[in-house]
């Protein structure tokens, strides 16, 4: 099983600098994507639904206090060659997908998925929250055929 660490360090490298929160949620996706086509998690780091959209809050402990990051700064070992190729097809068909969109739209486009609304069940919009978003809560929403979300495909759509 990856770190965090590990897939977002492979992100960073292939699309570059991008914001904290656009890496948050590529990250997120990545977790949804790789479920979707493994039946298991891809890392095993928590995800709470934090009021500006899912964190991974031991990924923002490396990153907190910055509004952009680089893939040099997340680098402590050759992280990127933890991820197998199986592990890495999940990561490329998120950045593929939603590489081009901002922070700001991801977070708006979590915001209206059901994982992250009903871990922030009875919180206001600011309202600090550390409820997590569960495995379970993600297969059931981006598995269900309600889900609209382009990274929901089958599993061997790939």
């Amino acid at each position: 099983m990856a770190n965090v660490i590990d897939v977002a360090a492979y992100i960073l490298e292939r699309i570059g600098n991008v914001t904290t929160m656009k890496l948050q949620k590529l990250i997120y996706y990545t977790q949804v994507r790789y479920l979707i086509m493994n039946g298991v998690p891809l890392f095993e780091n928590r995800i709470e639904a934090w009021a500006n959209g899912p964190v991974v809050p031991d990924l923002f402990r490396v990153h907190s206090g910055k509004y952009m990051i680089s893939h040099e700064e997340l680098i402590l070992s050759n992280h990127t060659s933890a991820l197998t190729n199986t592990q890495r097809l999940a990561a490329d068909k998120v950045v593929d997908l939603f590489g081009g969109y901002s922070g700001e739209q991801l977070r708006e486009m979590t915001h209206s998925e059901a994982p992250w609304a009903n871990a922030r069940k009875g919180y206001k919009p600011d309202e600090r929250c550390h409820n997590e978003i569960t495995i379970e809560a993600m297969l059931d929403f981006y598995t269900s055929p309600i889900c609209l979300n382009p990274i929901a495909c089958q599993p061997n759509e790939e």
